[in-house]
């Protein structure tokens, strides 16, 4: 981040443009929506600035600029097209310590103006570091089409009854409770429907509510998903705003606290595999201690929470603390990581169940129905796998599945990193060795492109052994691999 965003007050501040023309205009028709003192140097003006100096919006000054020009101004715009002269503006500026924006000349710029979606007083100011306007355009124009045009009327509502919420909610966070319902229930549709008796009514409530005796807080626990951000729920990115304590796992995609409120208390909880842990009950106890000392506690799990994520062991805790719980779903990694490569998880006739299963526990392997899982027509999703794949592959060759069914792995499934490679259950254990597959990654065995008659993705890998040279009781003993599309 090169430019650092913020709002300047400009209330009666003295603002100078160099320039006449349309470029000077187009900074003028945005100033004049405050409360400055305008003031434009220029030989010459457009017939609009001509009009606007008639009417007094505007004091003009029919010269170039003298350094001493800059004397007490709050900012300078220059908007002339001479370069020279510009320049020469822009030292001055510099010297002074005045924040100065040189039209099309970033290297003369000490700030830049945003595109502006104006629902005063709301405003949403979007920049590209004067890398792509058109880009900033296009997101100030979806935005435009999003915000209701009275949506400032919110804001409006919210500042004429801030001081009596402060003088009867002494507590901050209570005061943050109490704005998150009204901006986002009754009282704002009531507010924007220009139903303001209706409004206050419900403010009124509100109010008497949230200023009696503290409430409990509550946890919600969030999917995050595999990884890319792009995948959260809107629900998911509301409850992330909302919450005063973020308990993190491991594979939750760091970017994704980008989404949290800055002031949150962020607990990381990550399980490293062979290393150091935070047990189960201690996460337990944190969720219970912050959620029954008033918080909202944001619970963020990679995948779904209620896929290999222990929420029925955090959910039982909180019963049991008689605390409000939300479980709020994220795209499990089963799902993400075939959508990602256009594997298909169930086909009409010949696929009719999937299954989604964990790769380790405590004692190693699951005890699972291996036979059921060896049959022809059986398709799995393996999580946590890597690490015990041989004796994945050695309990199913055991009960009878067939060497060459078709396994896919999905390595850092939807991050940039991703890498997918396509073998058969007969190399599965050599894939991951040779290729040197490390995780997180899903195994997806009994599923391949071929049953649903589509290509196999050219982003896939796919691995096959050479064929051995010598054999011993049914294994090849010299073994090679490689990596071939």
């Amino acid at each position: 981040m090169r430019y650092f965003p913020l709002f300047a007050d400009l209330d009666r501040a003295n603002v100078l443009v160099v320039g006449g023309g349309e470029a000077a205009a187009q900074k003028i028709r945005l100033l004049r929506k405050t409360a400055a003192r305008i003031t434009v140097m220029a030989t010459g003006l457009n017939a609009e600035l001509e009009g606007l100096k008639r009417e007094g919006a505007l004091l003009h000054i029919p010269r170039l600029p003298r350094p001493a020009d800059l004397n007490g101004q709050a900012l300078v715009y220059a908007a002339t097209g001479d370069r020279e002269l510009e320049a020469g503006v822009f030292r001055a500026a510099r010297a002074r310590g005045i924040p100065i924006n040189v039209v099309d000349a970033p290297e003369l710029s000490t700030f830049i103006t945003p595109a502006i979606v104006d629902r005063d007083p709301v405003l949403v100011a979007i920049g590209t570091e004067g890398s792509a306007p058109v880009l900033a355009r296009e997101i100030k124009t979806r935005l435009e089409s999003w915000l209701p045009a009275n949506f400032g009327r919110l804001a409006e509502r919210a500042r004429a009854l801030r001081q009596r919420v402060a003088a009867r909610i002494a507590d901050a966070r209570g005061r943050r409770r109490l704005w998150e319902r009204l901006l986002q229930g009754p009282f704002r549709r009531a507010v924007l429907s220009g139903a303001d008796a209706e409004a206050l009514s419900i403010f009124d409530r509100e109010l008497a509510a949230q200023a009696g005796p503290t409430a409990a807080g509550r946890v919600v626990l969030i999917g995050c998903g595999p990884g890319d951000p792009d995948l959260l729920t809107l629900k998911a990115l509301q409850r992330l705003q909302e919450a005063d304590v973020l308990v993190v796992d491991r594979l939750v995609n760091p970017k994704i606290l980008e989404y949290a409120r800055r002031d949150a208390e962020r607990i990381f909880v990550g399980k490293t595999p062979g290393g150091p842990a935070m047990a189960q009950a201690e996460i337990n106890r944190l969720l219970v201690a912050h959620a029954a000392a008033g918080k909202v506690v944001a619970r963020l799990k990679g995948g779904d929470p209620l896929i290999f994520g222990r929420a029925a062991e955090e959910l039982a805790a909180l019963a049991a603390a008689h605390l409000s719980v939300e479980v709020v779903p994220g795209v499990t990694a089963a799902h993400a990581c075939a959508a990602r490569i256009g594997l298909p998880l169930t086909l009409r006739q010949r696929l009719r169940s999937f299954t989604v299963l964990t790769g380790s526990s405590a004692e190693g392997l699951p005890d699972l129905d291996w036979r059921a899982l060896a049959a022809a027509d059986a398709a799995f999703a393996t999580y946590m796998g890597v690490a015990n794949a041989p004796l994945l592959r050695q309990a199913l060759l055991a009960a009878g599945a067939n060497a060459n069914q078709p396994v896919v792995i999905v390595e850092n499934g939807t991050l940039p990193e991703e890498r997918a490679v396509a073998t058969t259950l007969r190399d599965l254990s050599d894939c991951i060795d040779q290729l040197a597959i490390a995780g997180p990654a899903t195994i997806f065995v009994g599923l391949d492109w071929a049953g649903a008659g589509l290509p196999r993705p050219d982003a896939v890998e796919v691995y096959r052994r050479r064929p051995p040279s010598h054999s011993y009781a049914g294994e090849a003993i010299a073994i090679s691999a490689e990596a071939i599309l």
